[in-house]
């Protein structure tokens, strides 16, 4: 199948309507009928402030950048990125175009 791939980059303490934004917008996307999501904390990384974060910094806690990730059809990551323009939630993102499936193993 063709369709999008979505990632979402945020701050891991970042919070929206009272959630953390990355399990706000896993349950976001699940309410909206999306087929699966991921959130993958990072070890390091800088955003467009360019100040650098590390895990191993203890007061830096809560501010490594989180990836949320939705591999979707163009019409589910339309829908999708339409309602979070109405939430006014800061995101940066990336879309790609994406081509997926699955492969049966012994027994399906």
């Amino acid at each position: 199948m063709r369709g999008t791939y979505l990632r979402f980059y945020v701050q891991e303490g970042k919070t929206h309507h009272h959630l953390l934004a990355y399990e706000w917008l896993l349950e976001q996307a699940k309410k909206m009928g999306l087929h699966g999501g991921s959130a993958f904390k990072a070890a390091a990384g800088f955003g467009r402030h360019g100040m650098l974060h590390e895990d191993h910094f203890f007061e830096l806690a809560g501010k490594l950048p989180v990836m949320v990730e939705f591999v979707v059809s163009d019409e589910e990551a339309d829908r999708f990125l339409t309602f979070l323009q109405a939430e006014e939630l800061p995101l940066f993102y990336l879309r790609m175009p994406a081509e997926f499936g699955t492969i049966k193993g012994p027994g399906n």
